[in-house]
């Protein structure tokens, strides 16, 4: 049931974020994005995530009710997926492990760099991508941690991978959701939306995938916190752009 009640909150959240309706009176879109704006930026993006659910309905219930079936599912079989004998190979645990911490690094200095870059060459349309891409991370942080303190999963290598909630010997090293799969989501969801060109979705979008995949392979996570982690990153860094983003 927490499970149930956590991934519809989730959906919930992440379904309504894109749709947000702008300001009427001068849309923020027409606001320059600056490093100034940002820590009010992201008190008006948490308000709106968390407020989000009051604007679920017909037209928009779809995404919500696709992934908690996913999260169902996916929950329901993470014991047997996270059991298996070939997840259970140090070798391939730690070349996961180090996988995913690379590919996440790099999704963490890619606001830095292309801030800076855009910075040196004046170029307005980078410096926005990198602080939108900053902002999504913390924006996305700040929800997964929350979500993590509700759910209180053990980590697969406890307790032969039973992956039980609201285990209040977790701590805050809760497994649900994962906070290296929303990193790379929203960060890989501004990117994209940003610089729409092909290689340029495939490299971000296929760079995060390989960090969700990496966390399971690492038996750091269950197939389900991924799952939930990639989902609500991607939405949270679609909103963050869909609200802030200058049109050039």
């Amino acid at each position: 049931m927490l499970a149930l009640n956590v991934s519809v909150h989730a959906q919930n959240t992440a379904s309504t974020l894109p749709d947000a309706p702008k300001p009427q009176s001068k849309s923020e879109s027409n606001q320059p994005v600056t490093l100034r704006s940002v820590p009010r930026n992201i008190l008006t993006d948490q308000k709106a995530i968390w407020t989000s659910p009051a604007h679920i309905n017909d037209s928009n219930a779809i995404g919500p009710v696709l992934l908690v079936l996913a999260t169902t599912v996916a929950i329901t079989t993470d014991h047997q997926v996270m059991s298996s004998s070939k997840l259970q190979n140090t070798t391939l645990n730690n070349e996961g492990s180090t996988a995913s911490d690379g590919l996440v690094g790099g999704f963490i200095a890619a606001p830095v760099l292309i801030y800076g870059l855009g910075s040196i060459h004046h170029d307005e349309h980078a410096t926005e991508t990198g602080i939108l891409g900053g902002e999504a991370i913390l924006d996305s942080l700040g929800v997964n941690e929350v979500l993590k303190i509700v759910a209180l999963r053990e980590r697969p290598t406890v307790d032969n991978a039973k992956g039980k909630f609201f285990q209040t010997s977790v701590g805050f090293n809760s497994s649900f959701p994962s906070n290296h799969s929303i990193i790379a989501w929203s960060s890989a969801a501004v990117i994209a939306s940003e610089y729409k060109g092909p290689l340029t979705q495939i490299a971000a979008y296929g760079l995060a995938t390989g960090v969700s995949v990496s966390r399971v392979l690492a038996r750091q996570h269950f197939p389900s916190d991924v799952l939930v982690g990639s989902a609500v990153g991607w939405l949270i860094g679609r909103y963050v752009v869909h609200r802030h983003q200058h049109n050039y």
